[in-house]
């Protein structure tokens, strides 16, 4: 756990610096938004993840890739699709978990291209007899102008009990490093 704290600790602090960089003072008269353009876009992302889970949890780690979809509403909010691969360890065995998650998701950029993001979703079993109900997530990143994204996120499983592969409701850390493609 106290490697789990340090990563996220370490995260936050670079995402804060790194955000405080891009900070603007707003004038009275002014009524533009913080960001150009009309935000209305297409962006395609691909990316790769890892992550650990809390010293409770019967998994030791997870890793990924995936592909998403993200349409920007507006500068400050964005919707997102996304799909790809993920396996989790077990811990203290050669057992693995291999499935593919399908979610759906909301960014919402309270300052210039830092985001706060929610995705739900279910993941596609790869092995037969094992399945999974519920994939829920909640977390932070923040997206750089040349396209890379950077976020940690909290991604939390739940589990069908009628699976061969049954565990119960647990969650990673998980720290994803993408790179946007606009449309």
């Amino acid at each position: 756990m106290k490697t789990v704290t340090k990563l996220f600790a370490t995260t936050l602090t670079a995402l804060a610096i790194l955000t405080t960089s891009n900070l603007k003072a707003q004038t009275m008269g002014s009524t533009e938004p913080m960001t150009s353009g009309s935000g209305m876009a297409f962006k395609i992302g691909v990316g790769v993840n890892g992550g650990l889970f809390p010293d409770k949890s019967e998994m030791d780690y997870g890793y990924g890739a995936d592909v998403r979809l993200q349409y920007d509403l507006s500068p400050y909010v964005a919707v997102t699709a996304s799909g790809g691969y993920t396996r989790l360890k077990w811990k203290g065995s050669p057992l693995k978990f291999e499935f593919i998650p399908l979610l759906g998701g909301v960014r919402v950029f309270p300052i210039e291209r830092m985001y706060l993001s929610t995705e739900l979703g279910s993941g596609l079993a790869i092995k037969d007899g094992a399945n999974m109900n519920f994939i829920y997530t909640g977390g932070l990143g923040y997206e750089w102008k040349n396209g890379l994204d950077l976020g940690i996120k909290y991604e939390g499983y739940v589990n069908n009990s009628a699976s061969d592969l049954y565990f119960m409701k647990t969650g990673q850390f998980n720290l994803r490093l993408g790179y946007n493609f606009k449309l």
